[in-house]
């Protein structure tokens, strides 16, 4: 205690000087408007400038919840999006079905519209993934096409995807003929160029030229008659071969391809019904 009194006597004088400045400052500033004002102004800059640090300081605390707050809405925006592109892709291809031109040829034939959601075209074996299954009305080997001519054939079902093996793919084989003519060749892609392909064994007595078209021969349940495949860019015989091999310059554009119709024979169920009484005659 004694200690204490020492010092508040030793510094009594300076504590009495600041009594004195605080008492001038008060008598200042609150009886004369001009250093009043001069005061509340620096005084709101002071405050307003504590506020403004006070918040920064609690605004980056909360960085967390409002990045957090922040990715919620941009998920909610991006959920949206897709909904919105399906809803414009429906209606894309119902706009693409209705305006389609089928010709004459294929009056026994619908087509289920479907959009591309994976595809390749550089590999040795060629694969397509179609937004469409079995709930559509999907079913294995129906053939696929888009505007330009044929893709491929429905390989594996889902409920609401298939698989297809592209022409781009040599274990696919296909039926096709020179437009305007009967002579039959296999068409397959020979793992080189992914715009060509080739029409093989096609007899040596059969008539053709550079430029002429290829379409489907319509001999099996896959593709109709007449189905747009390329046209003529060469062909190769070999001298003790009794068969041509045609390189064919292919009208589907793989490397864009994005809509496609798969091909349904409304008489399918019934030609298999057919072939089956045939063959299970032929076997008695």
């Amino acid at each position: 205690m004694s200690e204490l009194l020492k010092f508040l006597v030793r510094f009594s004088s300076w504590f009495l000087f600041f009594v004195y400045l605080i008492a001038g400052f008060v008598l200042l500033f609150s009886g004369n408007p001009f250093q009043h004002h001069v005061y509340l102004t620096s005084a709101n800059r002071v405050a307003s400038g504590l506020y403004s640090t006070t918040n920064s300081v609690s605004s980056y605390f909360f960085l967390k919840e409002i990045n957090e707050d922040l990715q919620r809405r941009n998920s909610d925006l991006e959920l949206e999006i897709h909904r919105l592109n399906d809803v414009i892709r429906n209606y894309r291809e119902k706009a693409y079905a209705d305006t389609m031109s089928v010709d004459s040829a294929l009056s026994r034939y619908h087509f289920v519209i479907a959009h591309v959601i994976n595809n390749s075209v550089n590999r040795a074996h060629n694969y397509i993934t179609i937004q469409k299954g079995r709930l559509d009305g999907i079913e294995p080997e129906m053939g696929v096409m888009d505007q330009n001519g044929i893709v491929g054939i429905v390989n594996v079902v889902g409920d609401h995807t298939a698989r297809l093996i592209s022409v781009l793919n040599p274990y696919l084989r296909l039926s096709c003929k020179v437009k305007g003519h009967d002579q039959v060749g296999s068409l397959v892609w020979d793992g080189q160029d992914p715009g060509e392909a080739l029409l093989e064994e096609l007899p040596k007595h059969s008539e053709f030229t550079p430029g002429d078209t290829i379409v489907t021969s319509g001999y099996s349940s896959v593709f109709p008659e007449g189905v747009p495949v390329g046209t003529v860019l060469s062909s190769t015989r070999d001298i003790e071969d009794n068969f041509y091999t045609l390189r064919v310059k292919l009208f589907t554009d793989f490397s864009t391809l994005s809509t496609v119709r798969v091909i349904r024979d409304n008489m399918r169920d019934e030609l298999s019904a057919v072939e089956k009484e045939l063959d299970i005659k032929n076997i008695e």
